[in-house]
């Protein structure tokens, strides 16, 4: 015996809640299987149901390409940044800058390795203190360091950021349309059982299988079970 199957995906809401509306713009309410008061309802409902999850979608699909944009630009700023303390510390073996320099950078002045960098926090606050360190050394008089200067690691470093904040906000972003699509759903879900419970009162003095397909024709899905489906 096939069992009536309530939306579970927003697609499925969506062409549940188009289905009973386009009934409802077919027919008078005096020949709709479901109340006027649903419709109106349902009428109301619907664009505001459509539109967020649309919104959804469209933030998620942002925050999807800035997420990928920020993991490129992160792997080529880390390099450079990485790149520039190396060259720093080659200079202060040459004796071309003295260890002293280090603490400009925020570093210890023995330190010879280059910081962690395998995070976004740990990149954006080191590449903070290169940048800026680098600039309070020049403003001191001291040499420029080339390949890669810090120009370049700072046009990288101010991308990596920007990526960094557009991310952040969009994630924030697509936390509230989530939000919002899910309080929606619960409507959702309470209109469609209503309507389908008014349709299938409305039928009621139908046999199964006719009252099924009076059913289904505005828009209610009817399924069998695993042991009930033939083998194709």
């Amino acid at each position: 015996m096939p069992y009536r199957r309530l939306p579970n995906t927003d697609q499925a809401r969506l062409r549940a809640l188009k289905a009973a509306l386009q009934k409802g713009m077919q027919l008078s309410p005096f020949d709709l299987a479901y109340s006027q008061k649903l419709f109106l309802e349902l009428q109301s409902f619907l664009p505001q149901y459509e539109q967020a999850i649309s919104q959804y979608n469209f933030s998620k699909e942002r925050q999807a390409k800035y997420g990928k944009l920020l993991g490129d630009q992160f792997k080529v700023t880390r390099l450079y940044v990485s790149h520039f303390i190396q060259v720093l510390n080659f200079c202060i073996i040459r004796g071309e800058i003295k260890p002293e320099a280090r603490k400009l950078y925020g570093f210890d002045i023995d330190e010879k390795s280059v910081p962690e960098l395998g995070t976004e926090q740990q990149l954006l606050q080191i590449g903070k203190q290169v940048v800026e360190g680098e600039e309070k050394r020049g403003m001191m008089g001291g040499s420029r360091i080339y390949n890669p200067s810090i120009a370049m690691v700072k046009i990288k470093y101010e991308k990596f950021v920007e990526y960094f904040n557009n991310h952040k906000n969009l994630l924030v972003t697509t936390q509230k349309m989530h939000e919002k699509v899910t309080d929606l759903r619960a409507a959702a879900d309470r209109i469609v059982l209503n309507i389908w419970n008014d349709i299938e009162a409305h039928f009621d003095k139908l046999e199964g299988e006719e009252k099924r397909l009076k059913c289904a024709n505005y828009g209610v899905v009817y399924l069998l079970r695993k042991h009930e489906k033939e083998p194709q």
